[in-house]
């Protein structure tokens, strides 16, 4: 009897860790879709991986005065259209420019993600929709500083 609880404590620990490994690389793929999609401009990345109810803001610190303004709302549709406009001007960012993404917290069906990219810092929350991770909603910081460029 003991080993048989042996085994199955070890069959569910391995099933858990299957499911928390399968959980982690949707969030890194919505993540990577994400950066993909303003990096590259692929609008068919960003709408696989940002609900349509997208909340994006952040702030964006002053050249002259050294403060932090907050920046407009982006909605799912402006993102489209901002990715749309990196692709139609080539305005793709440097091969070398940063694409962090860490995983900061999982749940069930929440997660929640940092990414450093070439305009600054993103912290990501997403859902979980059926078997897909997708983005909800998105608070940034730029420019980006200088210790998270290396």
């Amino acid at each position: 009897m003991k080993s048989l609880l042996i085994i199955l404590s070890i069959v569910l620990t391995s099933n858990l860790c299957i499911a928390q490994s399968t959980d982690s690389a949707g969030v890194i793929k919505a993540c990577t879709n994400y950066l993909e999609g303003f990096y590259e401009g692929d609008t068919a990345k960003l709408k696989e991986s940002l609900q349509p109810t997208l909340n994006k803001f952040g702030f964006w610190k002053d050249k002259d005065t050294k403060t932090y303004n907050q920046v407009d709302h982006m909605s799912f549709k402006q993102a489209l259209a901002y990715a749309q406009n990196v692709k139609d001007k080539k305005n793709f960012p440097a091969k070398d420019a940063p694409r962090d993404i860490t995983i900061l917290d999982m749940g069930e069906t929440i997660a929640s993600a940092k990414v450093i990219a070439w305009w600054g810092i993103d912290f990501i929350l997403l859902s979980k929709r059926g078997d897909k991770w997708m983005i909800e909603q998105v608070l940034w910081e730029g420019p980006l500083k200088k210790e998270h460029q290396e």
